[in-house]
């Protein structure tokens, strides 16, 4: 199966669905629209499948690129080098392209009934997006990771700008500008990396060695365009705007794939690549983590409206990958993989959730609600888990990402592992205080009284997010064992080249 090129089919079968669905023509808007979503829907599908295939052949205990393809796509570019079209997954890698692909689908089944203008436009929009983030996790090469790196930004910023709310312009252009301003100095850390080692090779580049002054700026450069990404405090400002102005299915992707682009850089090239630089700047990454925790997790005690509640819960879990990467423990690690993974799920299914009452009553301010659970017993049941994940209860997926970070922290510096430990009280707080207004008290509004409960779309929906949470939280092996060698690698080759470069300096001496 290694020779059916599934990396591949995996990434460029939603541009063949894309395809399709240009070429749809009808007289009727209806028609047309209908035609549109079923075609986006079985391509989705489809890839979720194929996604499937990549686990099935997938060795667990290899910690090397598997699947890999490569082919020449700019030969001799200088140096005698190629830039080549070059794809594999490892451990690390292969978790988020299954979460690529199984968020999409569920994204367009979520949009069956909330969007309803250009909606051939928003299936195209959406299966190239998921093209470019498939792309991306799959990517071997730095030329080929950048233009799926930044190839994200076109169709979300078409998605916000277009099917957003009343602000949605404004949203999309800071998000744009936001996210382009820090992968400009991506792009030049890129080129003074080629013309150091002559490739553009990834697994090439993470056996070099760069010079240690060189390690700092090339960290800088990278940070600016992942801190921005993940997003990290004090450049989140964008993610509130973003997530309060996209459509819920954008909202859902934005959270549970983009976010951890950020973050999947520091794992593939700020680590590896640059350790040196990486062990300096540790201090910098947990005050921001730390900072990010804690502020952002006020901040959401006092939203009112409830995405922009959610999305700054987003900023706040993130502080958490952020800490656990650069503790480079093995638990800190895998715990940051892990909640990446659990927040994935977790805050998509909570933008689910704001969908379904918002696509009733057409608000998400939280006063506007109020005892949901007599008229939604099914709905309230739904939020109640997600809320609950989210606050990192044992039994759920939120539990054990968290868990994990805190005890690899707790190795290296307890004093970041306490303050993190903090926000697990803040969570709890604006969270339960959240579906406490929404879903108990009196049911005294009248245009409450009469709002249906999920209908069969909507639990559909659900149905495999409700699964996957209790299933990462009762039996986290299933996702962690695919983890464990690619991590031991990882942590080994960095402490090497720690190790090297001492030796180096001494020898300077």
């Amino acid at each position: 199966m290694d020779n059916w090129h599934l990396l591949s089919l995996t990434t460029f079968l939603p541009l063949v669905g894309a395809l399709f669905i240009l070429l749809i023509r009808s007289d009727d808007e209806k028609v047309l629209a209908r035609n549109a979503r079923n075609v986006a829907l079985l391509t989705s599908l489809a890839t979720f499948v194929v996604s499937l295939l990549i686990m099935t052949v997938f060795d667990q205990h290899s910690a090397e690129f598997q699947l890999k393809e490569n082919a020449a796509w700019l030969p001799e570019v200088g140096f005698g080098a190629n830039i080549n079209y070059a794809m594999g997954v490892d451990g690390i890698s292969v978790w988020f392209v299954l979460l690529s692909t199984f968020l999409t689908p569920i994204c367009i089944l979520s949009s069956y009934g909330a969007v309803k203008t250009r909606v051939k436009e928003y299936m195209i929009s959406f299966l190239v997006l998921e093209t470019m983030m498939v792309g991306m996790f799959c990517a071997l090469d730095l030329v080929l990771f950048y233009v799926f790196f930044e190839g994200v930004l076109l169709p979300m910023f078409i998605i916000i700008g277009v099917w957003g709310g009343q602000r949605r312009v404004y949203a999309a252009f800071k998000f744009f500008l936001y996210t382009l301003a820090g992968s400009v100095l991506m792009l030049i850390a890129m080129l003074a990396m080629y013309f150091e080692v002559h490739s553009t090779d990834i697994p090439t580049l993470m056996a070099h060695t760069f010079p240690a002054a060189l390690q700092t700026w090339l960290w800088l450069a990278f940070f600016a365009s992942f801190a921005v990404k993940v997003p990290m405090w004090p450049v989140h400002t964008w993610l509130p705007d973003a997530h309060v102005e996209a459509p819920t299915a954008g909202s859902v992707i934005l959270a549970g794939v983009l976010l951890k682009m950020g973050a999947y850089g520091f794992l593939r090239f700020s680590v590896p690549m640059l350790p040196l630089a990486s062990v300096y700047f540790t201090p910098l990454v947990y005050t921001l983590s730390i900072v990010a925790v804690i502020y952002t997790s006020l901040v959401a005690l006092v939203q009112e409206d409830m995405k922009k509640l959610i999305a700054y819960s987003s900023v706040a879990h993130m502080g958490y990958v952020t800490a656990g990467i650069f503790s480079i423990t093995t638990q800190g690690l895998e715990g940051a993989l892990y909640q990446m993974l659990s927040h994935g799920i977790v805050a998509s299914a909570l933008f689910l959730c704001v969908g379904v009452v918002y696509d009733r009553l057409h608000t998400r301010e939280i006063a506007r609600y109020g005892g949901l659970a007599k008229g939604m017993p099914k709905y309230a049941l739904v939020f109640m888990l997600f809320t609950l994940a989210s606050v990192g209860l044992p039994g759920t997926s939120g539990f054990v990402g968290e868990f994990l970070v805190l005890l690899g922290l707790f190795q290296v510096n307890t004093w970041v592992s306490a303050f993190a430990a903090s926000g697990l009280v803040l969570g709890a707080a604006y969270m339960l205080y959240l579906y406490r207004r929404v879903v108990f008290g009196k049911l005294v509004r009248e245009d409450l009284i009469g709002m249906l409960d999920m209908s069969v779309r909507e639990v559909v929906v659900f149905v495999p997010l409700i699964v996957i949470v209790i299933w990462m939280g009762v039996y986290p092996t299933t996702f962690m064992e695919p983890m464990h060698a690619s991590v031991a690698k990882l942590i080994n080759n960095f402490h090497l080249a720690q190790a090297a470069q001492a030796g180096l300096s001494v020898a300077a001496r």
